[in-house]
């Protein structure tokens, strides 16, 4: 799919499903945001003598708090409550694989956590896609449109900091594994009003 090169693409009906239930997918929307900008934060502490990542790494967990407060903002406007945070499962299965994969380096482990983050960006970004050209709703259409750029820039700041400090490793190698690993997970989903469900 693109520079994303996802090996599977969303089926447009999941929208149909999201539609049904708008404060659902608006809650596990927020929190999905809400985690990005705390791993983010988790990457830049446990690599913090890389000042190019870091001082990046600080603009997107910003940009991600941002975006928290932006879905947050729709949710009151629309007379909707922040429910409580949701189960990721997907990004669990993601997590999971993250934590078998690594050789317990430093090196290892930054590659994967920027693997990992860069894999969670470009299935979100893939979904705002997939919502902003199906959903019925003008605001939230034009809103999904505008996330799915930022989504997008985040996705290549992940891939080009694991090319970058990937020292020894083969991170094409190691990406197009973890391709290959999400399109086995994600025929399980996109079946939920959740944005990776």
């Amino acid at each position: 799919m693109g520079v994303l090169r996802l090996q599977l693409p969303t089926d447009p009906r999941w929208v149909n499903i999201v539609e049904k239930n708008i404060e659902e997918i608006l809650t596990d929307h927020a929190w999905c945001e809400q985690k990005a900008a705390t791993n983010a934060i988790t990457i830049i502490t446990n690599n913090s003598e890389h000042q190019d990542l870091v001082k990046d790494l600080l603009a997107l967990a910003k940009e991600e708090i941002d975006h928290f407060e932006q879905v947050h903002n729709i949710i009151i406007k629309r007379g909707l409550k922040l429910g409580r945070e949701r189960k990721d499962d997907y990004v669990n299965e993601l997590y999971q694989y993250m934590k078998r994969s690594g050789d317990g380096s430093r090196v290892s482990g930054l590659v994967e956590r920027l693997l990992f983050s860069a894999m969670i960006e470009a299935r979100s970004c893939e979904r705002f896609k997939v919502l902003s050209e199906n959903i019925k709703d003008e605001e939230l259409a034009i809103f999904y449109r505008e996330l799915m750029e930022s989504e997008a820039g985040h996705y290549t700041t992940f891939i080009t900091y694991a090319r970058k400090y990937g020292t020894g490793i083969d991170v094409e190698k190691r990406w197009r594994e973890w391709l290959a690993f999400e399109e086995s997970i994600i025929t399980n989903y996109g079946k939920g009003e959740t944005i990776h469900g």
